[in-house]
């Protein structure tokens, strides 16, 4: 069996090596100096001072002596005094670095230009510039450097947070998924023993909901559309296998078009109403859901029937249901930070919930 590959053109292979040469760190430090070098250039031409020829050897020069003073400062100073902690030892030695390379510069320069009498006097009387402006180059690219190591780390720590939260929420999903399937699955071997004529309707429900499970929620959000029918079928599905008299009722309000949602956030709140509510009560009693739908929000109520012998939740911010209604909060905390309302109402004989979302 052969595999096809897709041809590498003449450009594409160029496109690609010219890539990797501007993302590389020489490349970039170079076009920085020569942007420096013409800088100085420039402001030197402006002045009107000296010629073109010898205004280049001069800034030449100083480029060079700015070069090494920087990269000593990066690649010795810095992460031997600077990092360490030994911020005396390490000004010291910025200072002993302009010190020892300001002379080296105006002594080349001076016998360079030695048939030029007014550079060497302008070399002479300006010695203190020279060495503030090596100092400086250097202070400058320790900023520099705190500054890209300050980036640096952010990005790293940003990443590992952001792994660790999707490795959380690829856990909290995978709790989910077969929460509801064990559910379903109980129901269906219940009709099954009794030969009921509404198993096979289980049975394609059960299939829609494993299809939007298994396929369509691995995106981070999904349209909204699609959760929601995901809940009508879940509620179709109680509604087959509940006792005669049960009210359960789904009504959505507003208009739903391009909204997009995480997918399977509504469904534990339906699917503990029925654990902890019709099913645990004696007689009767009705699960009512309202989704109203904004074009950036979501508002979701929720009410239920307790059952009369249902103990009251001892921490009414904190609903008994298991694994469902945990998850579902941390979900919420990890993807709408500051973005959603949960608020928990519970009487003796209902249990309320209402989440306001934003999208």
């Amino acid at each position: 069996m052969s595999v096809a590959t897709t041809p590498t053109t003449p450009l594409r292979s160029l496109t690609e090596r010219l890539g990797d040469t501007l993302s590389q760190r020489p490349f970039y430090h170079g076009l920085g100096w020569l942007a420096f070098f013409g800088i100085l250039v420039a402001l030197q031409l402006q002045a009107g001072e000296y010629s073109l020829s010898l205004v280049l050897i001069n800034e030449l020069i100083t480029i060079v002596v700015f070069a090494v003073v920087v990269y000593a400062n990066l690649f010795l100073l810095f992460p031997t005094y600077l990092k360490t902690g030994r911020y005396w030892i390490y000004l010291a030695g910025l200072v002993g670095l302009s010190v020892l390379f300001t002379p080296l510069e105006l002594v080349i320069k001076y016998f360079l230009f030695s048939a030029r009498e007014a550079v060497q006097i302008d070399l002479l009387d300006n010695m203190e510039a020279y060495f503030l402006g090596n100092f400086l180059v250097g202070g400058v690219s320790t900023i520099g450097k705190i500054m890209t190591d300050w980036i640096a780390e952010n990005r790293k720590k940003q990443e590992v947070e952001n792994e660790t939260m999707q490795s959380e929420l690829r856990f909290l999903k995978s709790q989910i998924n077969p929460h509801f399937l064990f559910n379903t699955l109980n129901s269906l071997y219940a009709l099954t023993l009794k030969k009921s004529d509404k198993a096979p309707d289980i049975v394609i429900k059960l299939s829609e909901m494993m299809r939007y499970m298994l396929y369509e929620c691995n995106e981070p959000e999904v349209p909204l559309r699609k959760e929601i029918n995901y809940l009508q079928n879940y509620l179709d599905l109680e509604r087959l296998r509940q006792r005669e008299g049960i009210d359960i009722t789904l009504d959505v309000q507003g208009q739903v078009v391009d909204q997009q949602i995480a997918p399977l956030l509504l469904i534990p709140f339906l699917e503990n109403s029925f654990k902890h509510g019709i099913n645990a009560a004696i007689q009767g009693g009705f699960v009512r859901a309202t989704l109203r739908v904004e074009p950036r929000a979501i508002r979701f109520d929720l009410e239920n029937t307790k059952g009369s012998h249902m103990p009251r939740s001892p921490d009414a911010a904190r609903p008994s249901g298991g694994i469902g209604l945990v998850n579902v909060r941390r979900r919420l905390e990890l993807l709408y930070p500051e973005r959603y309302d949960l608020e928990i109402r519970e009487t003796p004989g209902t249990y309320a919930i209402r989440l306001d979302l934003q999208l």
